[in-house]
């Protein structure tokens, strides 16, 4: 499972990198050529974000990359098509980044059940509480798959700890309230709050919510395992094309 390969490919490279695509923005054609060059640039693990209409915890860039993705047409079918097609092409863990109504809709079990068919190796759902999620990660876990959840600088040590066993493979520490993409000052507040999730878990630490520099990446090496970059890879893309997020994303590990 994903625990064990990233404390291995850690192991080898150090700081770890994971990137965020909304499949389907622009178009599929380019998520896939997106793939390519993320890969191409050596991260070491991918979420694919399933469009919806209503991404909670995403700011106004992701959000409107979801919004134009349904725009032309994108659907579940899609997505777990293009997943299936990118988990047999390259060598990487993906996972599906969802809302908790896509699974509600589609049903649990099959949405489980599909994304280990296509190849996925876990699923972040940001809106689903561990409390409420027996059904999901006992399904997940029967699938081999990995259930991620999220902690966040409010969390206690006490729910960082009820977080953490609910999941597996990693957890993903959000460095700021609030949504994807805005500013954030990687500061000593973050450095006390990822030394408390160090204390609450031994399962890896991935940070996201305004990872955009080297200099955020080298902040973060020692504090975490992986630095999440989603947003700002949009930015380049829309910006300077699918070559020029390679580029950015080789330039960020220290």
């Amino acid at each position: 499972m994903l625990e064990k390969y990233l404390k291995q490919r850690q192991a080898e490279r150090g700081m770890l990198l994971m990137t965020h695509i909304v499949i389907g923005y622009p178009d599929m054609s380019t998520s896939l050529q997106l793939v390519e060059e993320m890969v191409a640039a050596g991260v070491d693990l991918m979420e694919l974000q399933i469009p919806f209409s209503e991404p909670i915890a995403d700011g106004p860039v992701i959000l409107h990359a979801n919004q134009e993705a349904l725009k032309h047409g994108v659907n579940v079918e899609n997505c777990f098509e293009f997943a299936a097609d990118v988990a047999k092409r390259f060598p990487i863990p993906f996972l599906f980044m969802s809302y908790y109504n896509i699974l509600f809709k589609g049903g649990v079990q099959r949405f489980v059940d599909r994304s280990a068919a296509a190849g996925m190796k876990g699923a972040i759902v940001p809106d689903l509480p561990p409390e409420e999620a027996m059904q999901y990660t006992e399904a997940m876990q029967r699938a081999g798959m990995d259930p991620i959840f999220i902690f966040s600088p409010r969390s206690t040590d006490e729910r960082m700890r009820e977080i953490a066993a609910a999941g597996s493979g990693f957890v993903y520490c959000v460095a700021r309230k609030g949504v994807t993409g805005a500013e954030t000052a990687f500061s000593n507040e973050i450095g006390d709050y990822l030394r408390r999730a160090r204390a609450a878990t031994a399962l890896p630490l991935a940070v996201g919510f305004g990872v955009k520099s080297r200099q955020d990446v080298e902040y973060l090496s020692g504090k975490a395992d992986i630095a999440v970059v989603g947003t700002e890879s949009l930015r380049v893309l829309d910006r300077d094309g699918p070559k020029a997020v390679g580029s950015f994303l080789a330039g960020l590990r220290p």
